[in-house]
């Protein structure tokens, strides 16, 4: 009997997986449904003029459904956004109504500020282990991070269940046992270009997603059309 007790508290400890659904058929399906809780997940830029795409795709992760009552950014659990001082001088810090505009909160939103690579490592893997915290936001610059840090950030992110995110000034070329790995950058009409390069799933892809306000989810964009027609009765004017 005191066996079966142990069985039962260690199960009731241990935090609610579940996943966190872009409502997108085909991307949830190459995720094995839905992006996975408790581990960490990597998301660059395509470039510098693309950070703050990038920087969007990753609050906009922090708010997705969730198929589990305790998800990262739901449920009243908080948010730690933990950046260089060079990210922080580069790119600045998040703007409250662009939180607002993905469904979160600005007070859930907890921000720090590190010297150093390694400092912002040892703080995401810290902040992951509290149980306030449903997401944990790591933004560095074009630094390469340390396998065994990467590893250990996966650990930490499994172990509590929050969602842990790498963010990233340009497409790293280190090895990563990260989840998954994106590439973002802008497409037209305010969409996100976002490409997966790495799926432990297997599927890789690329799809164009808008952010629907009112509905706090990622919708599929179509290609782009002509504000106007040209006139039938108008002839092309000639170059000369």
């Amino acid at each position: 009997m005191l066996a079966e007790l142990r069985k039962t508290l260690r199960t009731l400890e241990q935090p609610a997986r579940g996943r966190l659904l872009f409502g997108i058929g085909p991307i949830d399906t190459a995720l094995g449904g839905g992006l996975t809780r408790g581990a960490l997940h990597e998301i660059a830029a395509a470039g510098e003029a693309h950070v703050s795409m990038a920087t969007g795709f990753a609050l906009a992760l922090s708010s997705l459904s969730p198929s589990s009552p305790r998800a990262a950014g739901k449920g009243g659990r908080g948010i730690v956004w933990i950046a260089t001082e060079m990210a922080l001088a580069e790119s600045g810090a998040p703007y409250g109504p662009g939180l607002n505009a993905f469904g979160l909160a600005p007070e859930q939103l907890v921000t720090i500020a590190t010297a150093h690579t390694h400092d912002l490592l040892w703080a995401m893997e810290e902040a992951l282990r509290c149980r306030a915290v449903g997401a944990v936001i790591g933004e560095l610059r074009h630094e390469e991070v340390d396998s065994v840090a990467v590893r250990r950030l996966s650990l930490a992110a499994g172990q509590s269940g929050a969602l842990a995110i790498l963010l990233r000034a340009s497409p790293p070329h280190d090895a990563s046992t990260a989840a998954t790995r994106w590439i973002v950058s802008a497409a037209c009409n305010d969409a996100f270009a976002v490409r997966l390069t790495r799926n432990r799933r297997g599927v890789l892809d690329d799809w164009t997603l808008q952010w629907s306000d009112e509905d706090e989810c990622f919708v599929p964009t179509t290609h782009a059309q002509p504000v106007a027609a040209p006139a039938a009765d108008r002839p092309h004017r000639q170059v000369a």
